[in-house]
């Protein structure tokens, strides 16, 4: 059997142990790692150190120990009545803030898991704290940051443009964009109504202080929650955060760990329980299974099954595949990455103009970053790490299923409306 066919079998059976009988998959995947490395591919433990993501882990643990420390001195608080405020007290409106919100943010050139980390503390407390559903929440918050993240001057519209530029291919970058923005739009709007959004709409409409209250409680709220020396600190921390992880492009992680550092001198009595709220069984999750993904792609697992997708003589189908391809492995690891090793695969058909070029790099390029709600990824860790009034072990599977549902579907859906009409 060839060892990349046994590297798959290995991750299917610890998915299968961790859910029937709840072992943390991040331990699973940890010595996954360690014996399918040593015992089948032959690689050095240096090789699955490599794949640990240091830059996930400082993320989640960053965003959260920083936000932890907001929501003890209270800064959180003032920033949900104000988002509240905002819309006047219309709570349905929030989710779909929080969508444009992070629209705009990776539009203009924010990564999208640096926006995510930005929005989704905010976007969460506003759903514990207004009874929203907080994977509707979760959700509108990174399709919102997808729904963006393709346009001309956004990172993965340049990257993606720059790589189809490279293999000789048309592109539009218009299309890519605007077909990222309408999968997310609809999706969105989809989540919305089964996820309790037009509940809210009815109960605001019929008991306004049932859902959070009408604009004028707000204002009493937003008057007894005032700013303070910590949560003035905070404000200023956030705004450092957000300027400097957008504008000149530092980590995030290692950003919100200096801002909480700070903090932390400012006022340790409250900073104490901070390191308590990170989610650590989150956090050692994530990055057991990435690590193995790491293992996967030293050994050669993700090539394998590419090429042996794109080697089938029918385009049609071989399109479709690579599609679901992207989404499954987007799931778990890097998007961009992903993109940069697909769209190269799909040259040799794509030059033989049996398929439209710009139809199918727009339905690779969105299957392969729509599916980034998994709780696998950058996007979606942060979400499951930053719910509040939940539990945490249930969440992940709710995010779990509604990642599988979009993998199983949109990839289909898209190659029917992008791929058949031979678009481009």
């Amino acid at each position: 059997m060839p060892p990349e066919l046994i590297s798959i079998l290995v991750l299917v059976a610890a998915f299968a142990v961790a859910t029937t009988l709840s072992v943390n998959m991040g331990v699973l995947a940890f010595a996954a790692a360690f014996l399918v490395a040593t015992l089948v591919a032959g690689l050095s433990e240096d090789d699955i150190f490599a794949g640990f993501p240091g830059d996930l882990f400082v993320v989640l643990v960053g965003v959260t120990y920083l936000f932890a420390i907001a929501r003890a001195n209270g800064t959180t608080d003032w920033l949900v009545r104000q988002a509240v405020r905002l819309v006047g007290g219309r709570i349905a409106l929030v989710p779909w803030v929080m969508f444009g919100i992070g629209a705009v943010l990776t539009a203009i050139g924010a990564v999208s898991p640096a926006a995510v980390a930005i929005v989704a503390p905010i976007a969460l407390n506003l759903a514990a704290q207004y009874r929203i559903n907080p994977l509707l929440m979760g959700a509108m918050v990174v399709h919102g940051t997808q729904a963006g993240g393709f346009s001309p001057i956004s990172i993965y519209g340049t990257i993606v443009n720059g790589v189809v530029a490279r293999s000789g291919l048309p592109s539009n970058p218009v299309v890519l964009f605007l077909g990222s923005f309408a999968v997310n739009a609809v999706i969105a709007a989809v989540v919305f109504v089964v996820l309790g959004g037009l509940k809210l709409v009815r109960a605001e409409a019929r008991q306004p202080a049932l859902v959070g209250g009408g604009a004028d409680v707000v204002v009493d709220e937003t008057e007894n929650v005032r700013l303070d020396r910590d949560r003035v600190l905070t404000l200023v921390g956030l705004a450092i955060l957000v300027v400097t992880t957008l504008g000149f492009g530092l980590d995030v992680g290692l950003v919100a760990m200096s801002v909480a550092v700070v903090l932390s001198l400012v006022s340790p009595k409250t900073a104490r329980q901070a390191p308590g709220e990170v989610a650590w069984p989150t956090v050692l999750l994530i990055c057991g299974v990435l690590t193995y993904v790491g293992v996967l792609e030293k050994m050669g697992t993700i090539d394998y099954v590419g090429h042996s997708v794109a080697g089938i003589g029918i385009p049609l189908l071989a399109a479709l595949l690579l599609c679901y391809i992207g989404a499954v492995v987007s799931a778990f690891a890097s998007s961009v990455g992903l993109m940069g090793a697909l769209i190269p695969l799909a040259v040799p058909f794509l030059l033989q103009g049996s398929i439209g070029p710009v139809g199918m790099i727009t339905a690779l390029a969105v299957a392969s970053t729509v599916v980034d709600v998994s709780p696998f990824s950058t996007n979606g860790a942060i979400v499951l790490a930053n719910a509040k009034g939940v539990d945490r072990d249930a969440f992940f599977r709710r995010l779990l299923v509604y990642g599988a549902m979009i993998v199983a579907i949109v990839p289909a859906a898209l190659w029917l409306v992008l791929v058949l009409p031979n678009l481009g």
